[in-house]
């Protein structure tokens, strides 16, 4: 069962509304809940790293900082990219 903390940025209050989404989340994968982070990003990604987290809930992309680390973005699908939306030509399917 991996480990799960819900983290909420310091300056979201009220959080409840946010812990409560997070908990929903938290019950449906049944991760095993390890508690609720209120620590700046950093201290939440040491957490990671030392493998003490395996998951980290969040109630809304907006809480994440840009300049997060580590980093994972999707690659769209939809080939709306700024290149003008075509996708690169090795990655078109055939």
């Amino acid at each position: 069962m991996e480990i799960a903390v819900i983290w909420i940025p310091a300056d979201i209050e009220p959080s409840e509304p946010a812990v409560a989404r997070c908990l929903r989340h938290l019950r449906r994968h049944s991760y095993r809940f390890a508690g609720i982070m209120r620590a700046p990003w950093e201290t939440v990604e040491q957490s990671m790293i030392d493998g003490e987290v395996d998951v980290v809930v969040i109630a809304d992309f907006a809480h994440l900082p840009p300049d997060r680390s580590p980093r994972i973005e999707l690659a769209s699908a939809t080939g709306d990219d700024a290149d003008g939306g075509q996708p690169a030509p090795d990655t078109q399917q055939h």
